[in-house]
């Protein structure tokens, strides 16, 4: 059995589980989708000035608000951002979930513009943001909340004359991303983080001088079981699907966030929505 039969037999099976387990459907649907997991990481780079050691980054993903996922639950998301007390906050990808259905207004707006942090707020273009038509709509809503669009291009986050470089890729699957550019006239001896959508760019990413990854796009994945894992991830998330992974001779290190909403069935199963906190430190 190949691994498209698989995948396609295995979600057959799961949705017969969950059709006759009332308990299982009720967790899934509705508890486990709101148990955020705050994951904290350490960053260990000697590229890493003193002048950002203790550096803290904040990074959420695939929020799909439309689906299943409230702006009063955006505005919780936001509170516990908030009281992470970042440096500098990141978002990769997929606001809402359908662009072209989605009633917009100016509460989203407010919400996301309540996120603070001393150096910057930055995002990246995610599929769907694209998708329906959406790219003016969902850039023109993150610029009036004060978030600086990444399209293959980077920006230099300074602390005291001290730098890093933070880059971005537009998005791989409806974008271009292109990453000479992004990295055009970038200081390659300085440490470099890269937000790239989907996880699988990695092995693109690996051949040039960044250090680390910040992806989501997986959703982990949505629903595991023991033993097997996920069921289904979509296309470029299919070779790293959450967690920590280090590439090429360790040069490169990669996060894939499991993201914070759902999309296609509104479950979640042993794979709780995820925010990421990234502390810098060069010892």
């Amino acid at each position: 059995m190949n691994r498209r039969s698989f995948l396609k037999k295995a979600l057959g099976s799961f949705l017969t589980i969950v059709g006759l387990s009332g308990g299982s459907y009720y967790y899934a649907r509705e508890i486990e989708p709101s148990l955020l997991q705050i994951s904290n990481e350490t960053i260990l780079n000697t590229k890493i000035p003193n002048e950002f050691n203790h550096f803290k980054i904040v990074q959420f993903s695939d929020t799909h608000i439309g689906f299943n996922y409230t702006l009063e639950q955006l505005q919780t998301l936001v509170s516990k951002i908030n009281e992470q007390n970042p440096d500098l906050i990141v978002f990769t990808g997929d606001l809402v979930d359908e662009p072209h259905t989605y009633n917009w207004n100016e509460k989203l707006v407010d919400i996301l513009g309540g996120l603070d942090a001393p150096h910057g707020k930055y995002w990246i273009y995610g599929n769907h943001d694209h998708g329906g038509y959406g790219t003016d709509i969902v850039r023109n809503v993150m610029d009036k909340a004060n978030f600086k669009l990444l399209k293959n291009e980077h920006a230099t986050i300074s602390v005291n004359n001290a730098k890093i470089t933070l880059a971005g890729v537009d998005d791989l699957m409806l974008g271009r991303p292109n990453l000479d550019t992004a990295l055009n006239n970038a200081d390659s001896n300085l440490f470099t983080l890269l937000l790239a959508h989907e996880p699988d760019f990695a092995d693109t990413t690996k051949h040039f001088p960044i250090d680390v990854q910040l992806s989501g796009h997986s959703h982990g994945g949505q629903v595991r079981f023991p033993f097997i894992g996920h069921l289904y991830t979509p296309a470029y998330a299919e070779k790293y699907v959450q967690g920590k992974h280090i590439l090429h001779n360790e040069k490169l290190h990669l996060y894939v966030n499991r993201g914070i909403g759902t999309t296609r069935l509104p479950y979640r199963f042993l794979c709780k929505p995820e925010l990421h906190v990234f502390t810098l430190t060069n010892n």
